[in-house]
């Protein structure tokens, strides 16, 4: 039995909560998300709770049992609060603005790169070295930051290039002089 799935999705007064055939739809104050449901995937509503169940023997449908709680559980906290990932720029020279729905970043390269935003992602660059996504959709957000960092990754020589703001960056020591 999957123990992420077992846990119901408790959904907050303010959230609209929809099951129309096999399409999942949540409302809430920041937006609207939909999702497909997957055939094996059974939902139960009850005084603004949803548990996710499936057949207990099959593997494969405990798996999804526990996928389809957390993808729930992340829309209704997507239309509630919302999510934000945050991205700094490390280098000389290294910058970035906003025009428009494009993000134009100078990470190094002849040219500045023009990164356009998918929908329903916003973001706001501070200090021209810090990038903040955010948007509704968890999914949407943390591939468009990922995108972003893929423009540049950061080496591990110097640490320059794009990284996340909680991110590590393990550092190698360079070449050393022969010593004779």
């Amino acid at each position: 039995m999957s123990r992420i799935g077992k846990q119901p999705v408790q959904l907050p007064d303010k959230v609209q909560f929809a099951l129309k055939g096999d399409m999942i739809s949540v409302k809430g104050p920041k937006g609207k998300l939909e999702r497909q449901l997957h055939p094996a995937i059974k939902l139960d509503i009850n005084d603004g709770i949803v548990t996710v169940s499936t057949d207990p023997n099959d593997k494969k449908k405990v798996a999804l049992q526990g996928l389809f709680r957390s993808l729930i559980f992340n829309m209704v906290t997507g239309v509630t609060t919302g999510y934000e990932k945050k991205l700094l720029l490390s280098g000389i020279g290294y910058r970035a603005e906003i025009k428009g729905k494009n993000l134009i970043l100078n990470v190094g390269y002849s040219n500045p790169v023009d990164f356009t935003l998918p929908d329903g992602i916003e973001a706001s660059v501070e200090k021209n070295i810090e990038i903040t996504l955010s948007g509704i959709n968890k999914e949407t957000v943390g591939q468009t930051a990922a995108n972003i960092r893929d423009l540049r990754p950061p080496e591990p020589y110097k640490g320059k290039g794009i990284m996340y703001a909680d991110e590590r960056i393990i550092r190698k020591a360079g070449k050393t002089a022969g010593k004779e």
